[in-house]
């Protein structure tokens, strides 16, 4: 696994892989040079619909033979990819796990639907910034 998040280009346009960087937002990676003479190279324009963009913990799953290049993305940033990636389902839930960091009211409650819906454990750290043996102890109340 590597610590930088990666654009690439796919062949089809309609495989489920990895998110358009557009739909993430701004991104500071999109207008260094490095990025820029990147997509020049590859005839690729930010809002190609061939170019995607994962997070480092789903980088395995570029095509070996995938046009790509690491990004670094800013906390924030990596956020928000991660939140586009997510179902629908569990983003509702990543939304109120966002909003637990401005209270702890049923915290434990909270963790625990989270946990039983899907959301991996580190992913409510990240995103509650609550201990990972909080998460552990709400897991088994």
């Amino acid at each position: 696994m590597t610590d930088d998040a990666y654009l690439f280009l796919l062949d089809d346009p309609s495989a489920p892989l990895g998110v358009p960087p557009a739909a993430v937002g701004e991104l500071a990676c999109m207008e260094t040079p490095a990025v820029r003479a990147w997509l020049d190279a590859h005839d690729a324009t930010p809002t190609s619909p061939y170019l995607r963009l994962l997070p480092p913990e789903e980088t395995g799953a570029i095509p070996a033979d995938a046009e790509s290049v690491p990004v670094p993305l800013g906390d924030e940033e990596l956020s928000r990819l991660r939140h586009t990636m997510t179902p629908e389902s569990l983003a509702r839930l990543e939304e109120e796990l966002l909003a637990y960091r401005e209270s702890a009211d049923g915290r434990d409650g909270l963790i625990g639907r989270a946990l039983a819906a899907g959301v991996p454990p580190h992913r409510i750290v990240e995103l509650t910034g609550v201990d990972p043996a909080t998460v552990t102890a709400a897991a088994s109340s």
